[in-house]
């Protein structure tokens, strides 16, 4: 779906709410991507809106550096197969090789997935990764992962709710 398209089924969902009388919308963000058309449509309504992402939240993160560090990466990141590992199955790859390591700068360049053209990303980083050490995954870990997300969402979510009482 072009970031045009997603944008206008956020909008449409968005006003439907409101015109139905929401006066408050929690979007609950996965993927970095959507996040630059969702805030776009989202800016200005006549709501009390909040956008996060998963792994927005200091518990996920304590958890994300402490299994991968640096390899957590940009795309294909090994927090993000770990959780569906746990929800799924867990897929072996024998003699995956860590992903190109990029530098820091790059990284803050090109964070929330601000990675460019789609057939320069996919020339650059044909497996996806982008320096993400993705096999560095367990289910056990997306487990711990999806707890520390849905508690730190729930918590969020009723002070975003208490706020406007």
């Amino acid at each position: 779906m072009s970031p045009e398209t997603f944008g206008r089924v956020v909008e449409e969902v968005a006003d439907g709410l409101i015109h139905h009388g929401f006066g408050h919308i929690y979007v609950l963000n996965g993927h970095g991507a959507n996040l630059e058309p969702v805030r776009n449509v989202l800016a200005g309504k006549a709501a009390k809106i909040r956008i996060r992402s998963w792994w927005d939240f200091e518990p996920v993160n304590v958890l994300r550096n402490k299994w991968y560090g640096d390899w957590e990466g940009m795309h294909a990141t090994p927090s993000e197969i770990a959780m569906t590992q746990a929800r799924y199955r867990r897929v072996e790859k024998e003699g995956l090789a860590p992903p190109e390591k990029l530098s820091s700068e790059f990284i803050k360049a090109h964070a929330g997935d601000r990675h460019g053209p789609p057939d320069e990303h996919r020339a650059r980083f044909p497996d996806g990764r982008v320096s993400s050490h993705s096999s560095l995954a367990t289910p056990e870990q997306g487990r711990a992962l999806f707890e520390a997300a849905c508690t730190a969402v729930a918590a969020d979510y009723t002070a975003f709710v208490e706020d406007s009482l």
